[in-house]
């Protein structure tokens, strides 16, 4: 079973940016649609972007306009851009393939992105 390890969080001020990492111990290329999910403190995990084998994206609406997500088939990677951060993105974000609009495979630990007012 492919591992995916996630990095790049850290604290930051809002307004600032940070670039996640997804990486697998495999190939992703059979991996159709892949996501980012995010878990604040006391709430439910959600999923705030997504990408599907060809490059099509989707993010949630309090997401839209300021991250990215990409991925590196070649590379086995998939990465989220955070821009203009709020406080309220304050979570621990959690990479995972997703199948029939549910993620699928074991989470990793997840890497925390903390935004300072």
């Amino acid at each position: 079973q492919v591992q995916l390890v996630e990095s790049g969080g850290g604290l930051v001020q809002a307004g600032g940016s940070l670039r996640l990492s997804c990486a697998a111990s495999g190939s992703i290329v059979s991996f159709n649609n892949m996501g980012w999910y995010r878990q604040a403190p006391g709430k439910q995990r959600e999923l705030v972007a997504q990408i599907t084998s060809r490059g099509s994206t989707a993010y949630a609406a309090s997401v839209k306009g300021r991250f990215t997500i990409s991925r590196d088939n070649a590379k086995n990677t998939m990465f989220l851009q955070m821009n203009d951060l709020k406080p309220e993105d304050t979570a621990v974000y959690y990479c995972n393939q997703i199948l029939y609009g549910n993620p699928f495979g074991s989470w990793g630990q997840g890497t925390q992105v903390t935004v300072s007012s």
